[in-house]
């Protein structure tokens, strides 16, 4: 059947989560919990960081703009869904889809750009430990950070002005719980196939090769660690990097099952709680894997609050 065409769009609707009526309470508890933790999590990262001189290097400072970009990719889509679950309201202006659409690839981006910087900046500590406060010095890091904030803002520009560009049928429901931006392509009644070269443009420079950076850096790191003969040498290379490779397994993991191999029978539910995990789980998770599994972060903790205890005497 052939859709009808409206080419003038005011508004979306964001059909959420495959969840009853009944349990949107409890969903929305859950979710606000999950979000204050994101938040506060991420920010406690930033205030260790920037009060613990120990932790002024250069891991620590992308680790910073990790949790950074963290809360603002929570930021983009979750407050919107709990509105939206509050308020039993699922529409959304046009350019409010539009613009959280930009944030979201934005956002997504950035944090695939922090990791692969994090990765090259473990394989200099670790198979160059003797030149990596040469390597690894401020220029070097600052470049990477503006390089990745660049490229992912120049990504979801070009994805944003290609989407404006189409024209949208009379179906105007979006089966998520966010703007996604092959869900919006779906209901377009133009044609998509620009957008979709530079959505397989875009997949191998951010995704594709990011991660392949990652895994030849962890391929050397893992080559050089079975040469080290002691087993304390061994102990400590895996924990200076195993939070990192937490992270990244967790994110990549769930971007390329979702993406990469989609299902024949996968549903729309599945794709959606799949979607759940990396724009809300990761985020959340990304506060305690540095936390739980870093003894710097864990030794700056107590030592801030060892000063609270003391200021508060």
């Amino acid at each position: 059947m052939k859709r009808e065409k409206n080419s003038s769009v005011s508004e979306f609707l964001l059909l959420g989560l495959p969840i009853r009526p009944e349990q949107q309470g409890m969903f929305f508890a859950l979710f606000l919990g999950v979000y204050l933790t994101t938040v506060l999590g991420n920010l406690l990262i930033l205030l260790l960081i920037r009060l613990d001189p120990r932790l002024h290097t250069p891991m620590y400072f992308f680790l910073s703009h990790l949790a950074l970009t963290d809360i603002s990719f929570s930021s983009v889509t979750v407050p919107k869904m709990l509105i939206n679950m509050q308020t039993r309201d699922q529409s959304i202006p046009y350019a409010g889809c539009v613009t959280q659409m930009y944030f979201f690839l934005f956002f997504t981006d950035l944090d695939d750009f922090l990791l692969t910087s994090m990765a090259y900046d473990r394989y200099v500590a670790i198979c160059h430990p003797l030149h990596y406060t040469t390597v690894m010095g401020q220029g070097l890091c600052t470049l990477l950070v503006t390089v990745s904030w660049i490229l992912s803002c120049a990504n979801a520009l070009c994805h944003t002005l290609l989407l404006t560009r189409l024209s949208f049928c009379a179906d105007h429901s979006i089966p998520h719980f966010f703007c996604d931006l092959d869900a919006l392509m779906k209901l377009s009644c133009s044609d998509t196939s620009l957008n979709e070269l530079a959505i397989f443009t875009a997949g191998v420079v951010v995704i594709i090769l990011p991660l392949i950076c990652i895994l030849t850096s962890y391929g050397r790191i893992g080559a050089t660690i079975l040469k080290v003969p002691s087993t304390k040498g061994i102990c400590k290379a895996l924990s200076t990097c195993g939070s990192h490779l937490s992270v990244v397994s967790l994110y990549y993991g769930t971007i390329i099952g979702l993406y990469f191999f989609p299902s024949s029978s996968t549903s729309r539910d599945k794709s959606t709680i799949a979607s759940v995990m990396y724009t809300v789980v990761t985020p959340l998770l990304n506060p305690f894997i540095y936390s739980l599994r870093n003894r710097d972060m864990k030794g700056a903790l107590e030592r801030l609050l060892h000063r609270a205890k003391i200021l508060s005497q």
